[in-house]
């Protein structure tokens, strides 16, 4: 087996960062992008794309004269399948059962998908997590979800 001069996984992070942040940078100009004083819907998507993009290249540049050390990864099928499982559910769930249980069962089964995070931990994060989602996107932002949906009767 050849050692590469280069660490693969940090070259394939960062193409995969600069990807998709191009991606999203140059959808945002099918919108009006307005001054940062006056911003437009498109805005913050070409900001946000660019520094993905930017962060991308900043990670694969890191690695470029970094060989890897490292055998293969297999993939935590777990984690994959415990958050694509979280995106289903939200998606399916938060008209009827509301921001707050949908945030709380969601974040803590995310937390739960790393084997490094204990029972206890994933439940103070996914507390933490619902206050601070509800603060901010319900009541902050006043985002148009009930804050428990008609399938819990309340």
């Amino acid at each position: 087996m050849a050692v590469s001069n280069f660490s693969t996984k940090d070259l394939v992070s960062g193409g995969i960062f600069v990807v998709a942040g191009a991606y999203f940078a140059l959808e945002a100009l099918n919108y009006e992008v307005g001054t940062p004083f006056r911003m437009g819907p498109g805005f913050m998507p070409l900001f946000l794309g660019s520094v993905l993009a930017g962060l991308g290249l900043a990670v694969a540049a890191s690695g470029w004269k970094k060989p890897d050390t490292e055998e293969r990864l297999t993939p935590s099928w777990r984690g994959i399948v415990l958050i694509i499982g979280v995106v289903i559910f939200f998606g399916a769930t938060i008209r009827g059962l509301g921001f707050v249980p949908v945030v709380l069962v969601s974040s803590f089964v995310a937390a739960l998908s790393s084997r490094l995070n204990s029972p206890l931990f994933s439940i103070l994060l996914a507390i933490t997590l619902t206050v601070m989602c509800t603060l901010i996107f319900v009541v902050g932002l006043g985002m148009s979800v009930p804050w428990f949906g008609p399938w819990l009767g309340m």
